[in-house]
């Protein structure tokens, strides 16, 4: 059994610019995200999938060398991106999918997820969709066939862009299993979109990276800050 992660990174988001490239103690944000992904145990290869544009040069080169698999593809179309990394990068049987834009992701969750979609026998997994996790820690995992299969048979624009809800908005057709934890954080933003997110994100890492490398989800939640909203969040 061979499971891809599919870590998917542009230069171009509209409310942080560049925000995967940004400084977090002197390394890009996506190469500290990198380096608490290669902690989890059952990632196996870890493609970073950006797009054919120009201004994506940085985030191949970066990605090459950290020593990552690179994929390029459509900007837009996120489904036929990832995709077009599997069938480079394949086979596989599973796929994970993470963004570039979750430099505080627990490398404990991805593998629990990962576990739990392997117990089960799911064809999708995810901690998102029924969410009591932060914002920040989002991980899912589909069968690598589906994925393909999603990537033929989808037409709705958003299920293009955003990969998966094809399979979470068809749960007669797929075995959907979510994982969820006993405290509710769904609310909570360790993600990084916009300036305050990343002032957070660099206030974390100068606090725990220096005495711990890998510093534990416990030890940002009670960072302070850490218990902050989306102000855009309809259920804030």
């Amino acid at each position: 059994m061979r499971i891809l992660t599919i870590l998917q990174a542009r230069i171009s988001s509209t409310r942080l610019p560049g925000k995967v490239m940004k400084p977090l103690l002197g390394e890009p944000m996506m190469a500290r995200q990198i380096e608490r992904l290669r902690r989890a145990g059952r990632i196996g290869d870890l493609v970073v999938a950006t797009s054919l544009e120009p201004g994506d040069d940085v985030v191949a080169a970066c990605a090459e060398q950290l020593g990552c698999l690179a994929f390029r593809g459509s900007l837009t179309d996120v489904l036929a991106r990832y995709a077009g990394a599997l069938e480079r990068h394949g086979p596989a049987d599973h796929v994970v999918r993470v963004t570039a834009d979750c430099p505080l992701a627990d490398w404990r969750v991805i593998d629990q997820v990962i576990e739990r979609h392997l117990a089960e026998g799911a064809d999708y997994t995810s901690n998102t969709v029924e969410r009591t996790y932060a914002k920040g820690l989002d991980v899912e995992i589909v069968r690598a066939p589906l994925l393909l299969e999603a990537a033929c048979e989808a037409q709705d624009p958003y299920e293009r862009e955003h990969v998966t809800p094809f399979f979470y908005f068809r749960p007669e057709r797929f075995r959907i299993v979510q994982v969820t934890q006993s405290v509710d954080q769904n609310l909570w933003r360790w993600t990084v979109d916009t300036p305050a997110d990343f002032e957070f994100t660099r206030a974390v890492y100068e606090a725990l990276y220096p005495l711990r490398p890998d510093f534990l989800s416990e030890e940002i939640a009670a960072r302070p800050g850490a218990t902050r909203t989306d102000p855009d969040d309809p259920g804030v």
